[in-house]
């Protein structure tokens, strides 16, 4: 399968030289596990993002898996964001209220 070119803003959003643990992305994203690691296994298979174990075994939990870009993933972030246009804050139009009549007044 060839790679895709765009990338999602939750893509773009990752910090590229920080090893990154699941949780923090899934924080900063606002996507669910179950949306986010399928992502994230998808992307380390397309070699965009590194993926390992931290190295030591914190008492108390499990180890994290930990990811961050590869060159390639930061390659094509850039890129990406260097044609991704500025988010606009979007606002709907306000439409004018219509005066009110009194009862006198209406026909």
């Amino acid at each position: 399968m060839p790679p895709r070119a765009a990338l999602s803003a939750q893509t773009l959003a990752a910090q590229p030289s920080e090893w990154r643990h699941g949780y923090d992305l899934a924080r900063e994203t606002g996507l669910k596990p179950g949306t986010l690691y399928p992502i994230l296994i998808r992307l380390a298979d397309r070699k965009t993002v590194e993926a390992c174990w931290e190295a030591d075994q914190p008492a108390g939990r499990p180890r994290r898996h930990l990811y961050r870009l590869t060159s390639q993933g930061l390659a094509a972030t850039t890129a990406a964001l260097a044609v991704a246009p500025t988010p606009a804050v979007a606002t709907r139009p306000r439409r004018a209220a219509a005066p009110r009549r009194l009862a006198s007044e209406r026909s």
